[in-house]
């Protein structure tokens, strides 16, 4: 039986057309050994530069994005426009057949409005994130369309309310997780900006291979594990516990996510 997974990676592996080209020839040369993969882009970077160019200022509450009506415009011209033609257009060159589609496309991504919530480092009121969704449900049907035809799907992390056909702005990991999660996948790959969970932060060398759930959460208490990785570690248990195979931390490095797949723990962290 073909093996199954989510690859997630942000804006910044997109801007970087040498390290996109690296990891979609990996994405092609797992496809060609039977993988089926659905891959998740984000464009955190491209819409702040828009949003500049516009001369709107990008708003974040505890480094999350607020999207207004203006914003929402920019996430849907960068995400569902720019990103994801030229990630599927770099799919090509790389050999992959790969399919763009949306959140949106045949409601796969179903949200509402997420309601004011109070956020950690934001201060005790409720913070109103705006135009921002919060899944309900994966509609898989259109993905499993695909594979079946032999295609790869890249989504772009965009949801909507089916009943208002409201579309809403969504976290780039907190889509590929819900996918990943509603395929039962046997690999969730998420591409960070490190080679994996680092024990020294500064020193790539000391990457640990792999984790269980009670070592990540020893690692954290310890202070090990520190800042940003904290959440991305959280919830990579999440997502186990919802029923996904292996969650893999790692950089896009060319080459990477092809030896990860192959031999877990090998170039990023595996949590298991």
């Amino acid at each position: 039986m073909s093996k199954t997974a989510v690859l997630k990676f942000g804006g910044e592996v997109v801007a970087d057309a040498p390290a996109l080209a690296g990891v979609l020839r990996d994405v092609t040369a797992l496809s060609a050994a039977g993988w089926r993969l659905v891959l998740c882009h984000g464009g955190g970077p491209q819409a702040n530069a828009l949003q500049e160019r516009l001369g709107l200022v990008p708003r974040k509450v505890a480094g999350r994005r607020v999207t207004d009506e203006a914003t929402l415009q920019v996430m849907k011209c960068v995400l569902a426009g720019e990103l994801s033609v030229d990630v599927v257009a770099a799919g090509a060159a790389a050999g992959l057949q790969a399919v763009g589609i949306s959140g949106v496309s045949a409601g796969l991504v179903t949200a509402r409005r997420r309601p004011p919530i109070t956020v950690a480092g934001a201060g005790p009121e409720p913070i109103d994130f705006g135009l921002v969704g919060d899944v309900v449900a994966i509609r898989s049907g259109l993905i499993e369309h695909l594979w079946r035809g032999g295609f790869t799907p890249v989504v772009n992390t965009l949801g909507i309310d089916p009943d208002s056909g409201a579309v809403f702005n969504i976290n780039a990991d907190t889509v590929a997780s819900a996918i990943a999660a509603a395929l039962r996948v046997d690999h969730l790959f998420l591409m960070t900006g490190v080679p994996g969970v680092l024990r020294d932060k500064d020193d790539p060398a000391t990457r640990i291979p792999r984790l269980t759930g009670a070592e990540a959460r020893a690692a954290i208490a310890r202070g090990v594990i520190v800042g940003g990785m904290i959440p991305k570690v959280e919830e990579a248990l999440a997502n186990i516990a919802l029923g996904i195979g292996a969650v893999h931390i790692l950089g896009a490095r060319a080459g990477a996510l092809q030896a990860e797949a192959e031999d877990p723990g090998s170039c990023g962290t595996v949590l298991v």
